[in-house]
């Protein structure tokens, strides 16, 4: 079967209230987003929300990529396709992923396909700063179904201290911190901060220095009261096996968008299982695309709490059988494929271009 047609859009998805982490304030997501057609007409979709700072990649640059790849990968067989986008990953991994993905749809892999009832459970982010609210956003949470509470970190170690032990008090003995600094902390305030927690409640602590910052994450992991994840210092298997090498680092962290693809990722999840790391999976950035890819990865492959939380943000869905959330938990229906709702697509997408051979090749 070959490629016969890639249409990119890039959408602006606002949303219900503005999300905050350490770097930056969202009010709106906007993911790139990837339609890909075969010759019998059948569709797959991928996306990739390339935030500025996150990476070396842009969502301008994202864009560029995805628009100056699209003519050179029609005509081809999708495994043709597929291979010259692997060719890519290093150069624009976002980007190739939103792409790649969309191929791969096409193939309906089996990992994409569910036969039975299925629940994938999710975190959520305790966004409350005042000591009242943050009481009243815990219990939402817990009665909504949330076992995992996410809570961001990284502004100032004392306020961020305080913060954190007034969560675990309030949530203790029915749910579970996992703590997130986002690149925040320099490597003395990490070590501050992680030496100083309690840990009674408090699964992890998450990329608390630079990525590239291997010697820094390090230092903090030998002095933390509890497990360090990796985060945005993991984009390739390489660097999963040297975070196995670190002591107190017990988890990494993934996104479907960063390692490349369907298959790339179960063979990474699957490095990290082997390696004696557990993983958490998802991406709080994703639309409805990216998080239903992530929920049917992670089924057998991944215990902890999943992060494939970003299509609960916007104010729309880009489903038309929206992706259902119960009791903290992504539900899988036997039989669910996605229909993607045109209007809302077509009303939030704020650029968008067709890429479709004159002549495909025989």
């Amino acid at each position: 079967m070959k490629l016969q047609e890639i249409r990119v859009h890039r959408a602006r998805l606002p949303l219900v209230k503005p999300y905050r982490v350490s770097f930056k304030v969202y009010t709106e997501f906007e993911p790139i987003i990837v339609e890909a057609r075969d010759e019998d007409g059948s569709i797959g979709w991928g996306e990739a929300h390339i935030p500025t700072g996150s990476s070396f990649e842009t969502a301008d640059s994202g864009w560029r990529f995805c628009c100056e790849r699209a003519p050179h990968l029609l005509g081809n067989s999708l495994s043709v396709a597929k291979e010259l986008l692997g060719e890519t990953m290093r150069l624009a991994p976002n980007a190739t992923t939103a792409v790649m993905t969309a191929i791969e749809m096409l193939e309906r892999p089996q990992v994409l396909q569910v036969s039975t009832e299925t629940r994938v459970p999710l975190l959520k982010v305790v966004a409350s700063t005042d000591q009242d609210d943050i009481k009243d956003e815990v219990e939402d949470h817990i009665a909504e179904g949330y076992k995992t509470l996410k809570v961001k970190v990284g502004w100032d170690v004392e306020k961020d201290l305080a913060r954190v032990e007034m969560i675990r008090r309030f949530a203790a003995g029915r749910a579970q911190l996992s703590l997130d600094a986002n690149r925040a902390f320099s490597r003395e305030e990490g070590c501050r901060f992680a030496g100083a927690l309690n840990p009674e409640g408090v699964k992890l602590m998450e990329q608390p220095c630079a990525a590239n910052d291997w010697e820094g994450n390090a230092a903090v992991a030998s002095v933390s009261t509890v497990p360090l994840m990796l985060d945005e210092s993991i984009t390739s298997v390489a660097d999963i096996e040297r975070a196995a090498t670190i002591p107190n680092v017990r988890y990494v962290k993934m996104k479907l968008k960063r390692v490349g693809g369907i298959v790339r990722a179960q063979a990474a999840l699957a490095k990290a299982r082997e390696l004696g790391l557990a993983a958490c999976f998802g991406d709080g950035v994703a639309s409805e695309i990216g998080c239903w890819m992530e929920a049917c990865i992670a089924r057998g492959m991944v215990d902890t709490a999943g992060e494939m939380n970003g299509f609960l943000k916007p104010r729309v869905r880009l489903f038309a059988n929206p992706l259902q959330c119960e009791r903290g938990a992504i539900a899988l229906s036997p039989g669910f494929w996605p229909e993607i709702n045109r209007e809302v697509l077509t009303a939030h997408s704020i650029a968008s271009e067709r890429f479709a051979p004159t002549q495909v090749a025989c």
